[in-house]
């Protein structure tokens, strides 16, 4: 795993070896997602949820993201952050916490722009997570979910519907963003 772009361009990160939880994000599922929001980083707060090596997160910060926050259980994950947060030189914006879900969604008082779910697939929580995320993020917010294609999200959840789905090979990740509807 590399950064693709941005001030750490290049820049090799580690992962989590012999964890069979930890299921890195492929690079061209990476490299497909942040080409699809490369206008909408810059200036961003950006929570990685389910962090593992932290690879989003910090790919958000090197393309100019204002700050991450990196979450996980796992003291490996968190070790593999911290690793890769100094390999890359973007600590000064970064946050990790050791923490699951809904209990650090539960304390949590910082609204995020972006937020990358990436949870171990056999876990069957993404669904939850994403209930537990909504109220931590900005207006127009937007929380992106890596799963498998068997996995079926709903269309809504909360005030926030699915606004694109995007497929790359075995994996989708859908977008979910607030619901204007709501709004109004």
């Amino acid at each position: 795993m590399r950064v693709i772009t941005g001030t750490a361009r290049g820049k090799r990160l580690v992962t989590v070896a012999g964890n069979d939880i930890v299921r890195p994000t492929g690079e061209k599922v990476k490299e497909a997602l942040f080409s699809s929001i490369q206008f909408d980083i810059e200036g961003r707060r950006v929570l990685d949820l389910f962090a593992g090596s932290g690879q989003l997160g910090i790919e958000a910060l090197s393309r100019g993201a204002e700050s991450a926050t990196f979450v996980d259980i796992n003291d490996a994950s968190l070790k593999a952050v911290r690793q890769n947060l100094d390999n890359t030189g973007l600590t000064a914006n970064a946050e990790v916490c050791k923490s699951d879900y809904s209990t650090f969604a539960l304390r949590c008082t910082q609204k995020f722009d972006i937020a990358f779910l990436d949870p171990p697939y056999q876990a069957g929580i993404l669904e939850n997570a994403v209930s537990k995320v909504i109220p931590l993020m900005s207006e127009y917010g937007k929380i992106f979910c890596e799963h498998p294609t068997e996995l079926k999200l709903p269309e809504k959840i909360d005030t926030f519907i699915v606004k694109k789905v995007y497929r790359y090979g075995k994996t989708l990740v859908t977008v979910y963003q607030k619901d204007v509807a709501d709004n109004e």
